[in-house]
């Protein structure tokens, strides 16, 4: 037979294993990115210095490849 103080020292173990959300979350600011429209309804954000063709076969080689 378990003692009781068993169940509560693991529940405390799984609570201390999950950290804290933080809580702000900083946001990218897209002023300073460059916007890549994918297609109507997809719009893809990347830096100023980046080539926006090699971006977008990018992002759509990586969606082909996802499983459904």
């Amino acid at each position: 037979m378990v003692p009781p103080k068993a169940g509560l020292f693991f529940l405390k173990l799984i609570y201390c294993m999950y950290e804290k959300k933080p809580s702000v979350y900083k946001s990218p600011d897209l002023n300073t990115l460059k916007a890549v429209i994918i297609d109507h309804r997809t719009t893809i954000y990347i830096a100023q210095d980046l080539d926006p063709e090699e971006a977008k076969v990018r992002y759509l080689s990586r969606i082909a490849n996802r499983k459904p």
